[in-house]
């Protein structure tokens, strides 16, 4: 086990996790109750990262990042924060969609009651839609969190295979797959493999009280 590639790998999956939630909450809030015509451009923007193949998507950011663009000075090509970056822009449709459809979800009459009261629509987004998203936000952060310790192909694009600094733990697989060291490969393998199945099982486990727990209250509103 490369654990100097696993610290990498956390670092940059919590990382862009944050990030996400930072961009996906007011994103996805937009999404939700935007009215604008056009608003699927947008949608089908965000969501590119979802059919387009990994290594197209690393090659513009990389072009993005060049030498010749604005972003260049910066020297983000082959960092750390650059595959942050990268990373980013390829989980966001993970984050957003799930967030989307759980803010969506909420019930009217709620937001509507919070207006009545004199509540702003900045105090009712965190008093009323997110607690009552808080699994469709979980699981947006935790997807995309189990999504970025699974990314190859743009994190090589863009990262490279720098140790300690870009080489995650599906290069080192890669690397090991090259090297014809099987064995080493496989820890590594099993490894992401029961972190990615822990995480989901959480989330649908956590999913599935929600939905319970909606039914129930339902169910006790109706009678």
């Amino acid at each position: 086990m490369n654990w100097e590639a696993l610290i990498t790998t956390l670092e940059l999956a919590s990382v862009t996790s944050v990030i996400l939630m930072v961009i996906a909450l007011p994103l996805s809030y937009w999404f939700a109750f935007s009215e604008w015509r056009w608003k699927f451009l947008l949608e089908a923007v965000v969501a590119l990262p979802l059919v387009l193949p990994p290594t197209v998507l690393g090659f513009y950011v990389l072009i993005a990042l060049g030498p010749q663009s604005p972003l260049g000075r910066f020297g983000l090509a082959f960092t750390f924060n650059g595959l942050v970056l990268a990373s980013v822009l390829y989980s966001l449709p993970f984050a957003v969609q799930p967030i989307a459809a759980a803010f969506g979800a909420v019930e009217r009459k709620y937001i509507e009651a919070s207006w009545m009261l004199g509540v702003s629509n900045f105090e009712t987004f965190f008093r009323v839609i997110v607690p009552q998203s808080w699994s469709g936000v979980l699981t947006g952060f935790v997807l995309s969190f189990a999504h970025t310790l699974g990314e190859f192909g743009v994190v090589l694009m863009v990262g490279g295979n720098i140790p300690g600094v870009t080489r995650t733990l599906s290069i080192d697989i890669y690397d090991q797959v090259q090297g014809l060291n099987y064995a080493s490969a496989a820890v590594t393998s099993a490894t992401l493999l029961i972190i990615s199945f822990v995480i989901l099982s959480i989330v649908y486990g956590l999913n599935r009280k929600v939905w319970f727990f909606a039914a129930d209250r339902r169910h006790r509103e109706a009678v």
